[in-house]
């Protein structure tokens, strides 16, 4: 057995057919149908269905598929491990990332990055956390900053950064003069929630005691619209401090605790266990890190 060999097979399982897999491969349909007889005289088995209009995987077959994937990932793995040992980092790194991480998190992350690695090309996926555990689990990027929690055996995931989710009223509102606030306080207030996503599943259930009262004036696809909405007396809403830091600077709004509950937004690095991950990503993994603990340290000691 060979790697052409489980290429061809891959390819044959794919098309449904050994003249379309040949024309992938870059063989003639004979040369296919010969690879295919040397890796079912190898394994002892029928691998491949071909009774009917579709060449089809038998049982075995379906084994194999599995095995064989694994297999090409890890020979492509090994090439690049080796190929990269002592190089400076460069390439493409691919993350993924939602629209608030964009915005908010990864300009300082990738100001520090790119300082250190200039040769590395940045492509970003931006979407839902969900999304981004989707395409780290099927290897369409090498690294994603998702919202915690993230359940999946696949992948391996570190907190990086935990904010408490705060009440946002403008300067003139009547409740910026509080100190602090309960969800009953805000409960009867016009909010303005975002459409989708962890905060959202988190203030639907912390206002659900509150349904009969509660007025959501507005639900909103992005952190930008709340925060212009909010600082225009439109309604009020709960956000990450981080994610509001610019319009608390110029007076536009104020942040102010909740005295009964604690809605915490985490963020985690994950990717691939399986995976040996390009240079380019394993710097970036080393940076997140450093500016993660640097930001933990700081916080401990103000």
């Amino acid at each position: 057995m060979d790697f052409d060999q489980l290429v061809t097979f891959l390819e044959v399982a794919k098309q449904g057919s050994f003249s379309r897999a040949g024309e992938k491969v870059f063989r003639s349909q004979s040369a296919v149908s010969a690879q295919i007889r040397q890796l079912e005289q190898e394994y002892g088995s029928k691998l491949l269905d071909r009774s009917g209009k579709l060449v089809r995987l038998t049982p075995a077959g379906r084994v194999l598929h599995d095995y064989a994937e694994r297999l090409l990932r890890l020979k492509d793995d090994s090439l690049l491990a080796i190929a990269e040992q002592g190089k400076t980092p460069r390439g493409t790194l691919l993350i993924g990332a939602n629209e608030a991480t964009c915005l908010y998190v990864l300009p300082h992350v990738f100001a520090e990055y790119c300082r250190l690695h200039p040769k590395v090309q940045i492509s970003i996926y931006r979407n839902f956390s969900y999304k981004i555990v989707e395409k780290l689990e099927n290897g369409a990027i090498d690294v994603g900053i998702v919202s915690l929690p993230v359940k999946s055996p696949s992948l391996k995931v570190q907190s990086i950064f935990r904010d408490l989710l705060m009440v946002m009223v403008s300067r003139d509102h009547p409740l910026s003069r509080r100190e602090v606030l309960t969800v009953k306080d805000i409960a009867s207030e016009p909010l303005l929630f975002p459409k989708t996503g962890h905060t959202r599943r988190m203030l639907d259930k912390i206002f659900r005691p509150f349904n009969t009262d509660l007025q959501v004036r507005m639900e909103l696809p992005s952190i930008g619209m709340i925060k212009s909405f909010v600082a225009a007396g439109l309604g009020i809403s709960l956000i990450s401090p981080s994610f509001a830091r610019d319009e608390v600077r110029a007076g536009l709004v104020k942040l102010i605790p909740l005295e009964d509950a604690q809605l915490w937004r985490e963020l985690g690095l994950a990717y691939r266990r399986d995976r040996t991950l390009p240079r380019a990503t394993t710097a970036f993994v080393a940076t997140v890190r450093q500016l993660a603990a640097a930001q933990k340290s700081s916080s401990a000691g103000s």
